[in-house]
């Protein structure tokens, strides 16, 4: 019997029990709709943790003060800062592959401006600070390495702080108040929003970090060395050089910092992601089970109903490869039916979190193949032993069966 012959006789048959055949597809349904729809939410929460990423730099690796033991009592990362300055332009200096270094303070102020008052982080940084952030310009210009050494009043601000302080206003030329020390705004940063914490970016004054040192917090040591790396390849090779050099300027004492590049910190922070997209899936993917074993169920049934049939169809002629054929067409029909219908329902479903609860979404063409290539394989794997059942029936017995 030919294949078309054998879609059609399927397709009459499924047609003859709408009911039974809607039920039949509804695990399938919701199995492949609930692969697509978790699928598709733990990437768009992986893309957006790895946008967010990319916009705090171009291939970054960051210095933190690491795990110190003082006393027989150890501490994690900025527990107590054991860089300084000299370790940042050890590292500008020697370094080959490191294409910018900045030097970076933390800090969090009541800023003054305009007879209003703003808390905002304050970050110290060197002259190399925008090209490691890939940071540009909305207005004015960034302070010069003339600034750094002298110490400038000078201060370049994020957008959040002009719109709180200035808002309608030209803030070059200006001054704001950080712990009564007058600071001269020179240039304005472009929006970045917000980052892989939550932290708004924008919300942030940039000065530089002898003047933070001297003026504003009085500190000796840096909270962090921010390095931009030549390029993406390059970026394990100079993590290496860093630590290694680091680890010479402490003359054998116990490592007291951590170096991380943008990599391993996209992993650290995709990594609950990964875990849940495998785990949301896994469970949608049982629910693919449970809907082959409703196509098997169906489909025993239907040899049993249609055993008479059957034999009517072997006595006139027909082997038992086309009743094989047969049934298992209509177990991969009834597959593929639910499996198209579950993704767009999954499709359907992603795009109705995404716009409702503003959760980020991204569908994976590769997930929707393998829903589409698993409905078929589940339909020919569930349809199997009912059709071979089927082909097996002595054409004798199956006239005689009522």
């Amino acid at each position: 019997m030919r294949i078309v012959t054998t879609t059609v006789i399927a397709f009459r048959a499924l047609r003859r029990n709408k009911l039974r055949t809607i039920l039949a597809a509804l695990g399938m349904i919701i199995g492949i709709g609930a692969v697509i729809t978790m699928v598709s939410m733990g990437n768009g929460a992986k893309a957006q943790i790895e946008a967010s990423m990319a916009s705090m730099g171009q291939n970054m690796i960051t210095i933190f003060p690491g795990s110190l033991t003082t006393g027989g009592m150890r501490g994690g990362w900025g527990s107590n800062s054991s860089l300084t300055i000299d370790d940042a332009e050890s590292i500008k200096r020697e370094v080959v592959g490191a294409v910018g270094v900045s030097a970076e303070i933390r800090d969090r102020q009541q800023v003054l401006a305009n007879g209003l008052n703003w808390n905002t982080q304050v970050l110290g940084e060197s002259t190399d600070f925008p090209k490691i952030r890939s940071w540009k310009l909305a207005e004015g210009d960034f302070f010069t390495d003339a600034d750094v050494t002298s110490a400038a009043k000078v201060c370049v601000l994020g957008k959040t702080v002009v719109d709180q302080l200035f808002a309608g206003m030209d803030p070059i030329g200006q001054t704001i108040r950080v712990r009564n020390i007058p600071l001269r705004i020179v240039g304005v940063l472009a929006a970045k929003g917000y980052n892989v914490n939550g932290q708004d970016q924008d919300d942030a004054i940039i000065v530089p970090y002898s003047t933070s040192m001297k003026r504003i917090s009085k500190r000796d040591r840096i909270s962090s060395i921010l390095v931009q790396a030549e390029s993406m390849e390059s970026m394990r090779r100079v993590q290496d050089n860093i630590t290694d050099l680091l680890q010479q300027r402490r003359q054998g004492r116990d490592q007291d910092f951590t170096v991380f590049n943008q990599i391993e910190l996209t992993e650290m922070r995709t990594a609950g992601s990964k875990t849940m997209t495998s785990l949301l899936g896994g469970v949608a993917l049982v629910s693919l089970i449970v809907g082959g074993i409703g196509i098997m169920n169906i489909m025993l049934v239907s040899v049993t109903e249609r055993t008479r049939e059957i034999g009517i169809r072997l006595a006139v002629g027909a082997h038992s490869p086309d009743i094989l054929m047969q049934f298992l067409t209509e177990a991969v029909v009834l597959s593929l039916a639910g499996g198209a219908i579950g993704i767009v329902l999954g499709v359907g479903a992603s795009e109705f979190v995404s716009w409702n609860y503003g959760w980020p979404s991204q569908l994976s063409p590769l997930w929707m193949g393998i829903a589409v290539g698993g409905s078929a394989f589940v339909g020919i794997l569930s349809g199997f032993y009912p059709a071979l059942k089927a082909s097996r029936l002595d054409p004798i017995e199956a006239l005689r069966y009522e």
